[in-house]
């Protein structure tokens, strides 16, 4: 790989040539244009996988995309920028129910579930050692991101009204996370990797609870979304990226050991392979054919709209956009065949 694979910051992701919008998942004919993207992402491998899976095995080459990608710490900060015009394309966690239930973007993919990524870490050194334990103290978290919706759901599971019974200190995950090593907080609810900065710095934390505890009555979903506007004049192009993301995805399921070692060399040397792996096995996947299953039958759709609904009611939406119009599954069934 080349060194621009490399960058932390940026990585242009260079495609053969283009697609024909409408083509086959085969190479695009020579002489064709490639069409260009500019896609923010959040790094962890629940956002990026198929994203990285499909640069360094060719699969947007294959459908004539170019991505220019640009790292965000959270996915709040993503919708932002696109719907300032900054991205023409997103992947993210559970904010994918969030701006686009108020009218703010458009979502299409789904990458998976993220069945173990959201964690609740308690302090024991801090006399925590329950769910009781938690009433009364503060939880830091980053509001309105996937740890807020998990955590929202395993204090109600818990009998712990997140109203009235805890104090939420609302910071940037890295912040959140620091604030909990330093002994500021007893408590944070966060998302993999910044688990094993917890594990590492403080060997007396204990992990409460994860979100698969809640699956599937709570699942939380991530995916892929553009702005409207992006939507409605360029279908052709998001069709090419659908079936881009199909190969990615069944490739990353399929070759998951020999693909991750690819990955974590260039866009995660910073995390440990086995952290890496362990980051893996924390999202449920599905198949390209599995999905399709899971939008026909409603599955996917109930998945975001419960979470929704949480933005519903923490977040004072007004008049939400029901997940059956801000995602459109007909695109995905339509490019994507059993």
């Amino acid at each position: 790989m080349t060194a621009r694979f490399q960058s932390k910051r940026r990585q242009l992701v260079m495609g053969a040539a283009a697609a024909s919008a409408l083509g086959s998942v085969g190479f695009p004919a020579i002489g064709q244009q490639r069409t260009k993207l500019k896609i923010g992402y959040v790094d962890t491998l629940a956002v990026t996988g198929q994203l990285w899976t499909g640069v360094h095995r060719g699969h947007w080459a294959k459908q004539g995309i170019e991505f220019e990608s640009v790292k965000f710490n959270t996915g709040l900060e993503l919708f932002n920028a696109m719907i300032g015009g900054s991205l023409d394309m997103l992947t993210t966690g559970a904010v994918i129910s969030n701006f686009p239930a108020r009218g703010q973007g458009k979502a299409f993919l789904i990458n998976n579930i993220e069945f173990a990524t959201a964690q609740l870490w308690i302090r024991q050194d801090q006399g925590l050692k329950g769910w009781a334990d938690l009433k009364g103290k503060k939880i830091a978290t980053t509001i309105g991101t996937t740890a807020h919706v998990f955590l929202d759901t395993a204090l109600r599971a818990n009998g712990l009204d997140p109203a009235k019974d805890v104090e939420l200190v609302n910071q940037g995950m890295a912040a959140a996370v620091t604030s909990f090593i330093s002994g500021a907080v007893p408590a944070v609810a966060l998302w993999v990797p910044f688990n094993i900065l917890v594990r590492d710095k403080v060997p007396t934390a204990k992990m409460l609870v994860d979100a698969s505890a809640y699956f599937p009555k709570s699942a939380i979903v991530g995916g892929w979304a553009v702005r409207s506007d992006f939507y409605d004049k360029n279908k052709a192009i998001c069709a090419a990226v659908v079936r881009g993301w199909a190969l990615a995805n069944d490739d990353l399921l399929k070759n998951s050991g020999e693909l991750l070692p690819i990955i974590q060399k260039n866009n995660y040397a910073q995390v440990p392979l086995s952290d890496l792996q362990e980051q893996f096995k924390a999202s449920k996947y599905h198949t390209s054919a599995e999905w399709r299953k899971l939008y026909q039958d409603g599955t996917a759709l109930g998945w975001l709209q419960q979470v929704t609904d949480f933005y519903t009611r923490t977040g004072g939406i007004q008049n939400p956009v029901p997940a059956k119009q801000y995602f459109d599954t007909s695109l995905y069934l339509d490019n994507v065949k059993a």
